[in-house]
């Protein structure tokens, strides 16, 4: 049985003792909740945001615990660039596990980030289970129209990469334009809003 905590804060293995996600934890309580999980790093994939209360608390009990923190942004509306995607997958070779892997509400982000572990740590077999963690139960993973895009880019790496594994086909040929196209002429055009640093058109 799933402790409230865990409930609370949209706790979830991704695999066991080496992945994990959840939401924010807004309401404290942060430093048990991680040493119950024995979490050795917390990814957060809202960036660095020093003037937020909600970083300074949790890079402050992270630092306090001897956790590694590992800021990555990521935009849950904007189509992301091949850095934001390398820093991702840098943070999952580079960070000690098991890992922690947040956003806000733990179902947008969170359940493209986990995905993409899942592809990284796998391979492009693991297709089924990555798409899995964009459900609706347990995850809570329901998408607003321009966020769509966040379950279909895997899809997208699956069939462009001609085999090459996730790492390689990003440096080699992942470009949001490509994407956006890719989008477009599967009538997904409004999944996204644009692209990330880039202006409306």
């Amino acid at each position: 049985m799933r402790s409230l905590p865990d409930l609370f804060y949209n706790f979830h293995w991704i695999e066991p003792g080496q992945a994990a996600r959840s939401a924010q934890a807004y309401a404290g309580f942060l430093a048990p909740f991680l040493r119950t999980h024995g979490i050795r790093a917390v990814v957060n994939l809202r960036g660095s945001n020093p003037s937020y209360a909600w970083w300074r608390y949790e890079t402050g009990v992270c630092a306090r615990l001897g956790i590694v923190h590992r800021d990555v942004k990521l935009n849950s509306r904007q189509l992301p660039t091949r850095p934001m995607l390398l820093d991702l997958v840098d943070a999952f070779e580079t960070v000690p596990r098991p890992f922690l892997l947040k956003c806000s509400g733990g179902q947008d982000r969170t359940s493209f980030a986990a995905a993409l572990y899942l592809l990284h740590a796998r391979g492009w077999s693991a297709m089924h289970d990555a798409d899995a963690q964009f459900a609706r139960w347990p995850y809570l993973h329901l998408p607003r129209r321009e966020q769509r895009w966040l379950r279909l880019l895997p899809s997208f790496a699956c069939e462009q990469s001609l085999g090459r594994p996730l790492r390689a086909w990003m440096v080699e040929g992942y470009t949001p334009e490509e994407f956006k196209l890719w989008l477009e002429a599967r009538g997904e055009g409004t999944s996204f809003r644009k692209i990330y640093g880039k202006p409306m058109e």
